[in-house]
């Protein structure tokens, strides 16, 4: 089958087109993606109305150019998939408009997808890897470790009280008046720097549960920096380096508890995954790599391109439930929050505020 996925949760705008195959592989024949970076860099982060603008601007553009590359028609889809949340809502309603508008005009199948569940199926599509595993998410909106158990059978382990990974960074890159996308810059600042010139806090090291907590690990290389003003370009080295050694000790404390967790609800995992873009940071794979070799498991990391937002993971979440005969109908609203794990809670003393918790 082949479906056109398309993807505006936040500041990227994309579109993919991929085929599944009758033994269940995939393949991608297309995927474009287009990063708003520069629309929202002198703001310091996504602004959600200046997204959704430009969402509108590209959306036709892109999907376009992903079928031409593709070199199908619209007549040959076997279905259309939207990310139709979790995500800045004004992006949302632009991608899953326009997938049912091209439902509607071609009389093809839609498929809503929650973006979280695409980022959960993408080791699927790169590798022949069968249920259950383990996921780490980890991204600007989500921090969280997910059994995936089935196609829409998830359940979450852990998550942030407060700050996701990557929101963390960006805000600790902001402080320190690093580039925007803040990420790859702490990373890049803490190859040069002492990670033990600041003894800064593990949270959350030891507890029996898998949840995270980043505020308070924020809060504490904001005070330092306060107190060394003027920053010299070594004290933000040692700033990034300290802060993301904090960071590796504590994802793999609670990776640990996460899978240890997996384990005696759900056996072995058939391997560990890590999705979203602070997979791409080298450290922390390096870090996953430890975490799962000592529980005994295989590491899988899809390549960077499908770590972050794009449309080939839409694609393949669509094809995968177009599968087992789940579609949706033009009525599937455009969500700002929608949990992959419906019967998950919020932990005690969650404060987070992003989209998708």
């Amino acid at each position: 089958m082949l479906v056109l996925g398309i993807e505006t949760t936040c500041d990227e705008t994309a579109a993919a087109v991929v085929e599944r195959q009758r033994d269940g592989s995939g393949k991608i024949l297309s995927n474009i993606v287009r990063s708003q970076t520069d629309e929202h860099a002198r703001f310091g982060g996504v602004v959600p109305e200046i997204a959704a603008r430009a969402h509108v601007d590209l959306l036709d553009g892109i999907v376009g150019q992903a079928m031409k590359d593709a070199n199908v028609g619209f007549a040959q889809l076997s279905a259309v998939a939207a990310a139709a949340g979790p995500g800045l809502i004004g992006g949302v309603i632009v991608g899953l408009t326009t997938a049912k508008a091209i439902a509607m005009v071609h009389d093809t199948p839609l498929i809503a997808v929650n973006h979280l569940e695409a980022h959960a199926l993408t080791p699927r599509l790169t590798c022949a890897l069968a249920f259950p595993y383990c996921l780490f998410l980890a991204s600007g909106g989500h921090t969280q470790i997910v059994a995936v158990v089935g196609i829409g059978k998830y359940v979450r382990l852990g998550t942030t009280v407060d700050d996701a990974m990557g929101e963390a960074f960006d805000k600790v890159a902001k402080m320190l008046s690093l580039p925007y996308p803040g990420g790859p810059e702490v990373e890049r600042s803490a190859a040069s720097g002492d990670a033990k010139r600041f003894a800064f806090p593990r949270p959350m090291l030891g507890r029996p549960d898998a949840n995270f907590s980043l505020s308070g690990l924020k809060t504490a290389v904001r005070n330092e920096a306060s107190r060394l003003m003027p920053l010299e370009p070594q004290d933000v080295s040692d700033l990034c380096a300290s802060f993301q050694a904090a960071v590796l000790e504590s994802t793999a404390d609670r990776l640990s508890v996460g899978l240890r967790l997996f384990h005696e609800q759900f056996g072995p995992p058939r391997a560990l995954v890590a999705a979203g873009g602070v997979a791409a940071n080298h450290a922390i794979r390096g870090a996953l790599q430890d975490v799962a070799a000592k529980a005994q498991t295989t590491l899988i990391i899809p390549p960077p391109a499908l770590c972050t937002d794009n449309g080939a993971m839409i694609a393949w979440a669509g094809a995968e439930r177009m599968a087992l005969g789940l579609t949706d109908t033009m009525d599937a609203p455009p969500r700002a929050r929608w949990l992959l794990d419906a019967n998950a809670t919020a932990p005690a003393g969650y404060t987070n505020t992003r989209a998708g918790f």
